[in-house]
């Protein structure tokens, strides 16, 4: 086993929450999303804490709930979409696991992403493009790129079963 904390980046709506939980289930492990936690820290929806709070006080909140993942060992972490573009999130997730960029076109995102106001960056499509490709720098960084935009949740598991295990 190559280690024993995953840590899967990307995009947002690439499928970092999903894949987390169904590759925890396969490895025995435990799986944590950040927004999930932020969230529950919180009691507001990413949406409510950028419309509250804006987005700097997110992601101060965001630091902090990351780094009280790093003591957890057997574990998978849903990143935000945002967590891997810091440099300093980047730096310890770099450390501390295997980072694993779940590398999604553009245009699939797109189709993926609700209208419905839940992904406060997501609200304006020039902006998302453009921070899509800013992004896309830092998730270059990860240990490990798994083409995610046409592959099953089930195939992706395997692959990441595979790479663990060789």
């Amino acid at each position: 086993m190559k280690t024993d904390k995953i840590y899967l980046v990307g995009f947002m709506a690439a499928g970092k929450t999903t894949l987390a939980r169904a590759l925890a289930k396969r490895l025995g492990w435990e799986a944590f999303d950040v927004d999930e936690l932020i969230e529950q820290r919180e009691r507001l929806t990413v949406a409510e804490i950028f419309a509250k709070h804006g987005e700097p006080y997110f992601r101060a909140v965001e630091r902090q709930v990351l780094l009280e993942q790093l003591p957890k060992r057997h574990a998978i972490v849903a990143t935000g979409g945002g967590t891997f573009a810091d440099v300093q999130n980047r730096a310890a997730i770099l450390r501390d696991g295997a980072s694993v960029w779940l590398d999604v076109p553009l245009d699939r995102l797109i189709g993926r992403v609700p209208a419905d106001g839940r992904r406060p960056l997501a609200a304006d499509r020039t902006g998302f493009e453009r921070l899509y490709h800013q992004r896309r720098a830092a998730y270059e960084q990860a240990h490990v790129r798994l083409d995610a935009g046409r592959a099953s949740v089930d195939a992706l598991v395997e692959q990441l079963v595979d790479w663990l295990e060789h």
